[in-house]
């Protein structure tokens, strides 16, 4: 039920953020549930597959308002290419979408909204409708995602080199622009706020991490065989480019160690190069499951191999939670605090990994302390209900903001908006 004395925010997402079991929803949920107790929440989301009734009823549950606006497939991919080709961005063609539009324009009829939230660049020219003229805008870029397009660039050819390039240098003067009338911008650790304020040194910048459920994901007890589990999206291009490099160049050098070694590889949606991998030996692909925990409990070692890698990756963060000794590669350290050695290990070469992996197959008393030591950090870093407290002062749900400051940003938001766009 609507309480009339609180604030009043817009909450608008760029996936329907739940069930919480992959990063972008991971990170939605959690702060839609931090939000709701905090404000009158209005949630307007896109969805590019079924939505099933359990998972509206779950959202509504948060929310006082709720609506989800489908996304076609075919539509999507011919709104993404006609922006691209008009200058602008695939990312921001994709979710793109008029039913969002009109409800914005409804919800904003009968309501004064005190503060919106977006989540990452694609949701951000919503927040240049007329009617959210004015109203403080945080937007939650989680990561650079103009970097990741410049490092599948990198790692491309021929055509696709091309087009991710330029989507890559297109998001980046999106995601500059932002700091010019936004309230501020957020993202998932200090690493990536870092790389922002090298391109873009002007406005707000905010680290805000990603916590894990630390009741959820609790420790189990050690696995005795040969095993490592890799958890993720498995139709998710850096997942199946680390995946394949990893199967490629060392799992077969453990394989040659220890031939009774197994690799578990646990995820949605297997695309066909990651059932491919199902054929080398010691390689089980397990594909989608309800829960992925029985999975990472059975596992002497976690994964994460990854080459390209923005932000912070939440499979690093539940492995920890459960103690399980992991592995990562350098790119996924840089979004954590964690030192590598002391609550993981980080692994850049063949050689590498394929030493630690061993060395813990080995060392039962080892994969216990390291395993003991993840838990501790996560423990003391990455506890939901304290992570997300930055939002509650940037969207002015605290005493921190009074209602007159509010107000003064709404006017000036207002003013800049008409100096760019002109009356109307």
């Amino acid at each position: 039920m609507q309480n009339s004395t609180r604030p009043k925010l817009l909450y608008l997402v760029h996936r329907v953020p739940y069930p919480p079991d992959k990063g972008d929803r991971i990170r939605a949920f959690h702060l839609l549930k931090h939000l709701a107790g905090r404000a009158d929440l209005y949630v307007a989301c896109l969805a590019d597959e079924p939505v099933l009734p359990e998972t509206e009823a779950a959202l509504r549950s948060c929310c006082t308002a709720l609506q989800i606006v489908t996304l076609g497939n075919w539509s999507r991919k011919l709104r993404a290419g006609l922006s691209l080709a008009l200058g602008g961005t695939a990312t921001a063609g994709a979710f793109a979408a008029p039913a969002l539009r009109q409800t914005l324009r409804d919800w904003t009829r009968d309501t004064a909204f005190d503060a919106v939230l977006a989540s990452a660049s694609s949701m951000a020219p919503y927040l240049q409708m007329a009617e959210l003229r004015g109203v403080p805008a945080v937007v939650d870029l989680v990561d650079v995602d103009s970097q990741k397009w410049l490092d599948y660039a990198a790692l491309g050819t021929g055509p696709r080199r091309w087009l991710y390039r330029i989507e890559g240098r297109r998001l980046r003067r999106l995601e500059c622009d932002l700091a010019g009338w936004t309230r501020a911008v957020t993202l998932v650790s200090r690493a990536e706020a870092d790389l922002y304020r090298s391109f873009c040194s002007a406005g707000r910048v905010h680290a805000v991490p990603n916590g894990v459920d630390l009741d959820y994901f609790q420790p189990q007890a050690q696995a005795a065989a040969p095993s490592c589990v890799f958890t993720g999206a498995l139709d998710y291009r850096p997942n199946i480019d680390g995946l394949c490099w990893f199967c490629e160049q060392v799992w077969p050098q453990v394989c040659q160690k220890r031939p009774d070694a197994k690799l578990y590889v646990v995820g949605r949606k297997p695309a066909p190069a990651v059932r491919r991998l199902a054929g080398l030996d010691g390689v089980v692909l397990v594909g989608q499951v309800p829960d992925v925990r029985p999975h990472v409990a059975a596992a002497a070692v976690a994964l994460v191999p990854l080459r390209i890698a923005r932000g912070l990756q939440n499979k690093v963060l539940e492995a920890l939670a459960m103690a399980r000794p992991t592995i990562v590669s350098p790119c996924c350290l840089a979004g954590l605090g964690a030192e590598a050695g002391r609550h993981l290990l980080s692994a850049s070469s063949p050689r590498e990994w394929t030493a630690w992996i061993l060395g813990l197959f080995d060392d039962p008393a080892w994969r216990r302390r390291l395993g003991l030591a993840g838990r501790t950090y996560v423990e003391q870093h990455h506890r939901w209900e304290t992570c997300l407290e930055p939002f509650d002062s940037l969207l002015g749900i605290t005493n921190e903001v009074p209602a007159e400051e509010l107000s003064g940003m709404r006017t000036r938001r207002r003013h800049e908006f008409r100096h760019q766009t002109g009356p109307g």
